[in-house]
């Protein structure tokens, strides 16, 4: 009988110790764990879920600030607020977006959209006419557009494309110049 007990506890403890293992411990590796908080929050977008997307987006933000990536995180925090009509809250988002990253033509369209929301299209055409900085230019020619200014809009950015042939954002901007002359037939 003490034999049995013996061998069983000697069964035990070798079945005990080989499952034992060092405890796991979870590394953050920031921009990584960045990039699964913004597809986390894309799928609460998806499914309409706005708090817990807009939650995700700035857990993004906070692990990666000051990035080229956050400039997309910023991007789809600011689309959230537009969706559930947040114009003010996007705002930020939008011009963050740009800020960080500002090659990339669906920010400046989804920020011009966000000045006509805002009714504040008199006041930003006049701050951006002020100044000569490329990027308020390419904002000032999508302004123009969208706000039945074509000839105007169309102008300015061909100028850009002109001047900047070799800027990443430049086939973008021509593309849209010739959607908007299409769409417009001009």
């Amino acid at each position: 009988m003490t034999k049995k007990i013996l061998t069983i506890f000697l069964l035990l403890v070798t079945v005990f110790c080989s499952a034992y293992k060092k405890p796991y411990r979870y590394t953050i590796q920031a921009e990584k764990d960045a990039y699964y908080h913004n597809n986390v929050g894309i799928n609460y977008l998806k499914d309409r879920v706005y708090y817990a997307a807009i939650q995700e987006f700035k857990i993004a933000i906070s692990l990666s600030p000051n990035t080229q990536a956050s400039a997309i995180f910023y991007n789809n925090l600011g689309e959230t607020f537009t969706y559930i009509g947040y114009p003010d809250s996007a705002l930020d988002c939008f011009e963050n977006a740009i800020m960080l990253y500002g090659l990339n033509l669906k920010y400046y369209m989804n920020l011009i959209d966000c000045y006509i929301n805002l009714k504040i299209t008199d006041s930003k055409m006049k701050e951006l006419q002020a100044s000569n900085n490329l990027y308020d230019r390419i904002k000032l020619g999508i302004l123009y557009i969208k706000t039945g200014e074509i000839r105007k809009g169309v102008n300015t950015l061909d100028e850009i494309c002109t001047e900047e042939p070799d800027l990443l954002i430049t086939p973008a901007i021509r593309q849209y110049i010739k959607e908007t002359l299409e769409q417009n037939k001009m």
